[in-house]
């Protein structure tokens, strides 16, 4: 959901580099969930919000990997991904400073999200709130490490 004029968020193929330590990859992914929800419901709150990440940033997810019988286990955020906990202001706040930048991905998952049945519901629903006014089970945002680190400040891992 990055700017509609702004180039995509990902990796090249040339940075993908495997023998990397996490934190010398130029972009940083992190999930934010909302630490009031039980865990089954913070739990599906961040795959929802991965599962848009994952399938929108080039180069996010690395390459499959055979075990020794041959058994192929397909490719996981080689760059990692924190889930951290925030409140909801705070998950508010911080989704509004990332959907502000341009060269960050940002996939957020309303509260409507886990209160609807019909999808078609959801979609009405956000369709009638304006944004200052959605709350959100979990945001997931992906861009330049120090940036993004700025944004979700010092919060803390998902217990």
């Amino acid at each position: 959901m990055n700017g509609p004029s702004a180039a995509p968020v990902g990796f090249a193929p040339e940075e993908m580099d495997f023998r990397l330590p996490t934190r010398q990859a130029r972009l940083k992914w992190v999930i934010v969930v909302n630490a009031d929800l039980p865990p089954g419901r913070a739990a599906n709150a961040a795959i929802c919000a991965a599962a848009p990440t994952a399938a929108s940033v080039p180069g996010l997810l690395g390459a499959a990997a055979t075990d020794a019988e041959g058994a192929t286990h397909p490719g996981l955020p080689w760059a990692g991904c924190s889930v951290l906990v925030a409140d909801a202001a705070t998950l508010r706040t911080l989704r509004a400073k990332a959907a502000a930048r341009t060269d960050m991905f940002l996939a957020d998952v309303p509260v409507a999200a886990q209160s609807t049945r019909v999808y078609g519901d959801f979609i009405a629903t956000v369709g009638e709130t304006r944004t200052t006014d959605l709350d959100y089970c979990a945001v997931s945002i992906v861009g330049p490490r120090n940036p993004v680190d700025k944004i979700v400040g010092k919060l803390p891992l998902m217990p």
